[in-house]
Formats: structure tokens, C-alpha cells, sequence
């Protein structure tokens, strides 16, 4: 056995000689090849990490400490929680030169029938808390007949003043309007050789008081309008009128308590004639106003006094639903009324009136009427209502019988009643082309007479604007009216001044043909300040009369400069 672990371990001797000297020969092959020499610059200086030099365990003698120097201040400012979303802030933009207010016009024109136009407006400025301005027209006429002449003459003079609480205004206004007795019967051309000159003057003066709106849905509103002027005709006929009316409301919520009265004082003397003609009216109301519904419910108390003397108590209702929100609104109401006549409103409608008219109020017993109104859209509104109605001494004119061109006032005696359909409509295609039109149709049944003398059926009037571009523009306007009756006596009247019940035996009635009555014209703006116009009316010089015996002027055409400033 021992035998055997001296020869193993002779070989393992020899065998590891063996592998020492071969690894010395390829060493020294090695070496014998390598021919390049290697330049030491710096001697070689290893660089340790930083994660190498930490100590694995830390040095409990290092007891050394660091105190650093502070400087600070302390800022005295509040802690703003800017947590929300801010605003974003308009940038300001450059100062725009202010626009130049035109508030002031004068216009001059002139044509055939020696037409010649006269107008001005004065205003003081843009500031809408202050407001004075003035306004002036004449317009005379010459027609082909015998003294076919006409002028008229209008002077107003306004002002506004809004103060904190309330808004003050006043205007004083003068009219007058100057004709002549021109009528002529074509059957008979000679009786009216020399016609006679008519004069009507006006001067009236009102002011009014009006509580601003305010939010408040407990608020006070309140106004007071005072009016009053004096009338008179070239020859005896004068006449005089004060008014004073006002209302209070008061709002609980969406009810309105109020209370509105007026009290009116007439006087109208002629030769003839002497009438004091007198109201008192008290309005008590409440109002429900809610969203889609506004109810007005009250009555309406009228006392005459002076002349006549009667208490009247009438319903005021009224009522307005919204169906559909600025499409579609129902509407009613109910009323009743006492409407005080005067020379002035009778001259208004009928320039060439007798002397010594008889002046009397007509009661408006009972109105009924209802509708609907409201958009289409854009540019398109339009109104529609039926109404019925029942009047007490309907005033009427007719024409007199020894002067033939003057006309009395009668008062249908009785109860006449009217039923009658209006609409309105309105379309502005864009903001160049605008159109609007008015009907009504009216059913008179008279009380005593045999026809509603000079009340006509049908009336039409439509109005169209085109404006072609910024400097020229086209304008249009068209009145229809069927035929009317008119009434004549053939005999005198008993007595005309206290005319009652109608004596058909005596009267012979007169067909006044309808007519229309087309009229156009244009504009052209030279510049900011200078623009001409012209019109023509009654274009197709239809020769139609307004009241028997009283033709219309023909074709008539004139134009001129309006000057801006």
C-alpha cells in the first residue's frame, strides 16, 4: 500500500514540473514578441466613488457640530386663499374719438301746386338725464279749384329732466291750420262763388311727474300729468280745457293695488252757444302679474257735471296670456267710458264746421275685444283682434242746409253698435327692406239714422321702406277706403240745434266714392350733413273727395334739401 502512495505522488510531482516549465516557455515566447515601449507621464492614482469612502459603521468620537449663520426678515403681509378661479381682466383699449352727435335739422322743399315746406328740430344734446328741444313745420298747398288753398303751421317746444326719484316734463305746443270753405257741387258749380277763409288756432301746455322705476317689488309708483289749452275759429267759436290725472300703485308681490283718476274741465262758447262739459273718473284695480299672465281687474267710475249731470259705473278688465313665449300672446278685455266731445277733436277729423255746434258726450257703454299677437321671428310681428262695441249718442257729421259746404254735428240717438275685425303686421326682411300694413274692417249699425254717416267699412294703409345702400333709400305708403254715405237735407230741419229723431222724409242720401291713395318717395344722403328728397302724392291723381263736396288735390310733387348740424 505505501508502495502505491509513493508512485502517486511521484507523478503528481512530475506532472506539475511539467506544466511550470511550459508556462515559463510560452512566457518567455510572450515576452520575445512584444516590441513597443509605454511612456509612464504621472504616476498611476486610483479614484475611489464617493459610495466607497462611506465608514460602515459611524465614528462615535466625531462630537463636532455645525451652526450655520441665518439672516432673515420678516414680511408683515396677508395670506391670501386664491384657491378660486380668477377673473380675467379686460385689457383697456385705445381712447375712440367721440362720435359727432347730429341733433339739429333743417329742411326746405318746394313743387307744384306752389307746395312750399318748412321744417326744423333743435336738441340740446346726447345727455338723456337732461333733454330740451324745439320743433317747427309749415306746409301750404294750392289746389286747381277756387280757393283750394291750405296751409298749416306747428310749433313745439319739450324738455325732460330725470332726478334721482322722479322724471319731470312739460311740452308747449301751437298749431294752426288755415283753409277755405272751397266746397263745390259739381251738379251746381255757382254757389259758391266767394268761399270763406277758416282759421283754427291751438295753444296747448303739459307737464307730468313720473316716479322712476325702481326693483323694489314693495315699491310705490306714482304720476301726475296736468294738461290744459285754448281753441278758437276765425269766427266766434272758442273754446277751453284743463285736465289733471294721475295714478297710484302700489306692488305686494305679484299683485298691484292702484288707483287711477282724472277730472277734466270743457267750456266751448259761440255765438249760439254756451257748454260747460265736465268729468270725474275713478279707476280702483288690482293686478295679478305672473309669469305668462297679467290680470287687471277694476271698474271705471264717471261723473258728469256742468251741463249734464249723470253717475256711471262701468267694468275694466283686462287680461293677457302667453301661449308661447314671444310667439304667442292671447289678449282681452272689457271696458266702458264716457268720451267727452269737443270743437277740437271734431276739427281735427273735419276742418270745415258750421257755427254753433251742439257739444254733448257720447257714452261708450260696453267694449268687448280680443286677439291674439306676438313674432314670427326675427323681423316679423303681428297683432289681430274682433271688438264690439255700443255707443250712446254717436256723434255724425251732415252737411247744412242753407250752407251746403259747412257741416252741423248730429248724435245718433240711441244705442249704436260696431263690430269690427283689425289686424296689423309688421316684416323687416333685413336692415334694408321694412314693411308694415293695418286693416279694419267695421260693421255700423245706427241707433235712429239710416246709415253711420262718413264712418267707412274698410281702411288700409300699409307703409314700406327700402334703403338701397348707405346713401339712398325708397319709402311708400298707400290709404284704401270703400265708400261712405253721406246725408242731405232737402228741407230745413225743424230745429237744428235741438236735432234728436231724424226725419227721413226730408233727407236724401249721397253715395262719396272710395278711393285710393298711392304716395312715394326717396332720399339721397350727399354727405354727413347734406341730403336731398323727393315725394310725390296721390300718384294716381285719383279725384276723390274725404267729406261730400271737398275734392282732393291731384298729383302733386315737390322735393328739397334737409342740412344736418
Amino acid at each position: 500500500m505505501k508502495s502505491i502512495k509513493y508512485i502517486y505522488s511521484l507523478l503528481f510531482f512530475v506532472a506539475a514540473g511539467f506544466f511550470t516549465s511550459q508556462a515559463q516557455e510560452k512566457k518567455a515566447e510572450e515576452k520575445a514578441v512584444v516590441s513597443e515601449e509605454i511612456e509612464v507621464v504621472r504616476p498611476y492614482k486610483p479614484i475611489l466613488a464617493e459610495a466607497v469612502k462611506l465608514r460602515r459603521s459611524p465614528n462615535l468620537d466625531d462630537v463636532k457640530t455645525y451652526k450655520a449663520k441665518l439672516n432673515y426678515s420678516v414680511t408683515d403681509k396677508k395670506l391670501e386663499i386664491n384657491s378660486d378661479i380668477q377673473k380675467l381682466q379686460a385689457q383697456q383699449l385705445a381712447e375712440e374719438k367721440a362720435s359727432i352727435l347730429v341733433n339739429n335739422y333743417v329742411k326746405g322743399a318746394f313743387g307744384s301746386l306752389s307746395t312750399l315746406l318748412g321744417e326744423a328740430y333743435f336738441n340740446t344734446g346726447k345727455d338723456e338725464g337732461l333733454q330740451l328741444g324745439g320743433y317747427f313745420k309749415h306746409f301750404s298747398q294750392e289746389g286747381k279749384l277756387n280757393k283750394q288753398n291750405s296751409s298749416q303751421q306747428q310749433l313745439s317746444i319739450f324738455g325732460r329732466s330725470i332726478l334721482e326719484e322722479n322724471t319731470v316734463s312739460g311740452r308747449l305746443n301751437f298749431e294752426r291750420n288755415g283753409t277755405y270753405f272751397y266746397g263745390l257741387d259739381g251738379a251746381n258749380p255757382t254757389l259758391n262763388p266767394n268761399p270763406e277763409k277758416q282759421a283754427l288756432t291751438f295753444l296747448e301746455l303739459e307737464g307730468e311727474l313720473v316716479k322712476n322705476f325702481t326693483e323694489d317689488e314693495d315699491a310705490l309708483s306714482y304720476a301726475v300729468k296736468a294738461n290744459g289749452y285754448l281753441w278758437n275759429d276765425r269766427f266766434s267759436a272758442k273754446e277751453s280745457y284743463f285736465s289733471l290725472n294721475g295714478y297710484l300703485n302700489k306692488r305686494i308681490n305679484s299683485l298691484n293695488l292702484g288707483l287711477a283718476a282724472s277730472t277734466e274741465f270743457g267750456s266751448t262758447k259761440d255765438a249760439l252757444t254756451s257748454v260747460g262739459n265736465n268729468l270725474l273718473r275713478l279707476n280702483p284695480y288690482i293686478r295679478l302679474q305672473v309669469q305668462g299672465a297679467k290680470i287687471t281687474a277694476g271698474i271705471n267710475f264717471v261723473q258728469e257735471f256742468g251741463a249734464f249731470s249723470s253717475s256711471k259705473i262701468f267694468p275694466a278688465v283686462t287680461a293677457d296670456f302667453t301661449l308661447i313665449p314671444d310667439y304667442l300672446q292671447v289678449f282681452g278685455e272689457v271696458k266702458g267710458d264716457v268720451n267727452r266731445n269737443s270743437m277740437k277733436g271734431f276739427t281735427d277729423e273735419n276742418p270745415w264746421l258750421n257755427s254753433n255746434i251742439l257739444i254733448k258726450n257720447t257714452v261708450e257703454k260696453l267694449s268687448i275685444s280680443g286677439g291674439i299677437k306676438g313674432t314670427g321671428g326675427p323681423g316679423f310681428g303681428y297683432k289681430a283682434r274682433v271688438y264690439i262695441k255700443q255707443f250712446d249718442d254717436m256723434p255724425l257729421f251732415i252737411n247744412n242746409f242753407n250752407d251746403f259746404n259747412k257741416f252741423d254735428v248730429i248724435y245718433d240717438f240711441g244705442k249704436t253698435k260696431l263690430t269690427g275685425i283689425e289686424g296689423e303686421i309688421s316684416v323687416q326682411v333685413s336692415d334694408a327692406l321694412k314693411w308694415t300694413g293695418k286693416v279694419n274692417l267695421d260693421d255700423w249699425k245706427p241707433a235712429s239714422e239710416t246709415y253711420s254717416w262718413f264712418k267707412p267699412g274698410l281702411k288700409v294703409s300699409s307703409n314700406f321702406v327700402y334703403t338701397y345702400n348707405k346713401k339712398l333709400s325708397f319709402n311708400a305708403a298707400i290709404v284704401i277706403q270703400d265708400d261712405v254715405k253721406a246725408k242731405v237735407n232737402v228741407q230745413q230741419p225743424v230745429n237744428p240745434l235741438q236735432y234728436i229723431i231724424p226725419n227721413t222724409g226730408i233727407e236724401s242720401i249721397v253715395t262719396v266714392k272710395g278711393f285710393v291713395d298711392l304716395g312715394i318717395g326717396a332720399d339721397y344722403r350727399i354727405n354727413n350733413k347734406f341730403s336731398v328728397f323727393a315725394k310725390a302724392n296721390n300718384l294716381l291723381n285719383s279725384q276723390y273727395n274725404r267729406f261730400l263736396y271737398y275734392q282732393v288735390n291731384g298729383l302733386n310733387v315737390f322735393g328739397g334739401l334737409t342740412y344736418s348740424f
